[in-house]
């Protein structure tokens, strides 16, 4: 199939899908023309590439890992993928520690805005001074 279905299949542009392969994370073959097409394997490739940059990981990390898929007896592979999706792992770790520590500080600014906003509503009205 042609880029352009890739991309509506996916939801991916068709300028990520020129990244991918680019980066070395997808692969198509050239029509006599130049055009790209792609086999559904590589539709669920790109699937697969989506869920791993949603995750936070880069392409180089991304193109450590694939071979992963790839090759999936080759115990050299397996090791060196295993330690690098443990790095990405504890990275996301930090990342929703962070975000948690983040949500906790609003919180806390929330209760005081609505402790505020509560001695707001209930203060007097000011008198206007005569001019």
């Amino acid at each position: 199939m042609r880029i352009g279905e890739v991309s509506q299949r996916t939801g991916v542009s068709p300028r990520s899908l020129r990244y991918y392969e680019e980066q070395g994370l997808l692969t198509s073959t050239r029509s006599g023309t130049g055009q790209r097409h792609y086999s559904d394997a590589e539709v669920q490739r790109v699937s697969l590439i989506r869920q791993l940059f949603d995750a936070g990981m880069s392409s180089q990390v991304i193109a450590t890992v694939l071979p992963c898929v790839d090759i999936p007896g080759d115990l050299g592979v397996a090791e060196e993928t295993f330690t690098l999706m443990m790095l990405q792992r504890d990275r996301v770790d930090a990342d929703i520690a962070h975000l948690i520590e983040t949500r906790n500080a609003l919180d806390v600014l929330i209760k005081a805005n609505s402790r505020h906003r509560a001695t707001l509503s209930t203060a007097p009205e000011p008198v206007a001074q005569p001019t």
